[in-house]
């Protein structure tokens, strides 16, 4: 059974102590206040590039909307359906945590998109190294200024600081294994 985390609490707290008003956040992340009250609410789930932009304007890692504030007993296993969920199934991108928590020193995550669908909208980056290896399905990924079609075996090493997103232009779902080191999710 998949965690219950509560993201909007988590927002809400981070604009508090940003200093940012409501309505400034929302300026910011191009959401209108009603929106982002709502995502504070838990009333809306807010997609994972909304939750991305969120992130980016507060200064904050993303990973911290989904780290544990109570601290927990040590767990090394994640039992078959016991994934922490970043996004939803049949709407948009779908994250599947496959380490216990976001505050190991990697992070190892499942990557499902759907058929022509993206992992965002532009291309995004972040400070650690990741490499990802293609379960199933096949994927454009956009690397800098080039384009490389990766299928079901291929892996690749993405530097640090690198430019890319996930293009899956085809007509079946692209599941792939990420590790990033350090976390940024």
């Amino acid at each position: 059974m998949a965690e219950e985390i509560n993201i909007g609490a988590k927002v809400q707290q981070f604009r508090k102590k940003s200093g940012l008003s409501l309505r400034e956040l929302a300026a910011q992340v191009e959401l209108s206040p009603s929106m982002l009250s709502q995502i504070e609410n838990d009333a809306v789930n807010p997609s994972i590039n909304t939750l991305k932009n969120i992130a980016q304007a507060l200064h904050v890692p993303l990973f911290l909307f989904f780290k544990d504030d109570e601290p927990q007993p040590e767990r090394l296993i994640v039992r078959r359906g016991e994934n922490r969920i970043i996004g939803h199934s049949g709407e948009e991108v779908l994250y599947k945590l496959l380490t216990p928590t976001v505050d190991c020193s990697i992070e190892f995550c499942l990557m499902e998109i759907p058929p022509h669908t993206a992992s965002s909208d532009i291309e995004r980056e972040h400070t650690g190294e990741e490499v990802a290896y293609v379960i199933s399905g096949q994927v454009e990924l956009h690397l800098g200024d080039s384009v490389y079609r990766l299928a079901a075996g291929d892996s690749v090493q993405i530097p640090p600081a690198t430019p890319h997103r996930w293009v899956n232009d085809s007509g079946e779902e692209l599941r792939a294994v990420f590790a990033i080191t350090p976390p940024s999710f």
